[in-house]
């Protein structure tokens, strides 16, 4: 049985804009700004010849009779590629942050599958030919909208032209090395039900593209935290668990925002302030769970 490795770092936006207008899936994205973390999603896929194509997906061990946008992408490679068919295909995600938090999960179970797919079947893809087909998913399942682009290159990144890896364009702001992002999660919150509701679609694209020009005209880590904010108490989608971390916060001077889409907050900080965020953010913790990490500034890529 032959197996191929990839990682995807998973990723927050703070910020949107959306364009879904395009009829073709590579051209719909966003514009907006966020940050990708260097917990992720590792995908192992084992392939072995067989009689007729079959595909299994686990998370974490267990498998996953939902796993939509995996599946959906392991459909279009089975539909696309003579070469995966007859195949037995076994696809293990390894899922290292909460889920339907705000994470960019599904676009970074997706994007490492592809990245995955593509060496398991010695298919001779580019990485952002892999990662177009992960954006076509994403797009088709309506689970996201620039997640893929940005999980694609890592960083702090401020996304200024809609599209999948290689059409949309990214701006990185700088950020220090040993920065962290500090999470606290309450739970999940549907990102197929924000991007398909019209009054919510409406508040994201009054303020979302005008943030985007503002961090590009000055692209500091703290105007994307505070930018960040701004949207969400302008888009209003906070929740009284995340809107009492606001108000506290604010208390002690640190600006929090909210992952889209997520029942959570986050923030970036630097080595000199993380105890103090976290400090802050265990007073709250039996409500909730604490997430660390460093930023991942590699980008998606086929590990060993």
């Amino acid at each position: 049985m032959k197996e191929a490795k990839a990682f995807s770092p998973c990723h927050i936006t703070g910020f949107f804009q959306i364009f879904d207008k395009p009829k073709n899936p590579l051209h719909v994205g966003s514009r907006g700004a966020g940050v990708s973390l260097k917990r992720g999603v590792e995908t192992i896929v084992k392939i072995e010849e067989a009689t007729t194509s079959t595909f299994q997906v686990s998370i974490n061990g267990v498998f996953s009779s939902s796993a939509e946008v995996s599946r959906h992408l392991l459909n279009m490679f089975l539909s696309r590629f003579n070469e995966t068919r007859s195949f037995k295909i076994l696809v293990d995600h390894y899922v290292n942050v909460p889920v339907g938090a705000g994470f960019g999960t599904s676009g970074a179970a997706t994007l490492s599958l592809a990245l995955a797919l593509n060496e398991a079947f010695n298919l001779d893809m580019s990485k952002i030919e892999a990662a177009q087909l992960a954006h076509i998913a994403e797009v088709e399942c309506k689970t996201g909208l620039g997640t893929v682009i940005a999980e694609t290159f890592g960083g702090v990144e401020i996304r200024v032209k809609p599209g999948a890896p290689g059409i949309g364009e990214i701006e990185h702001v700088n950020v220090q090395k040993d920065s962290f992002v500090a999470c606290l999660v309450f739970g999940s919150l549907s990102t197929r039900e924000f991007l398909t509701d019209n009054a919510v679609r409406e508040r994201i694209n009054n303020l979302g593209g005008k943030l985007v020009d503002k961090l590009v005209g000055v692209p500091t880590v703290s105007n994307f935290t505070e930018f960040s904010r701004s949207f969400a108490d302008y888009v209003g989608l906070a929740t009284d668990d995340v809107r009492k971390i606001f108000d506290v916060a604010d208390k002690a001077g640190f600006v929090v925002s909210m992952p889209m889409f997520g029942n959570a907050v986050f923030t970036i900080c630097d080595k000199g302030s993380i105890e103090d965020v976290l400090s802050l953010f265990r007073e709250y913790a039996s409500q909730g769970q604490i997430v660390v990490s460093e930023i991942d500034f590699e980008g998606a890529r086929v590990t060993k």
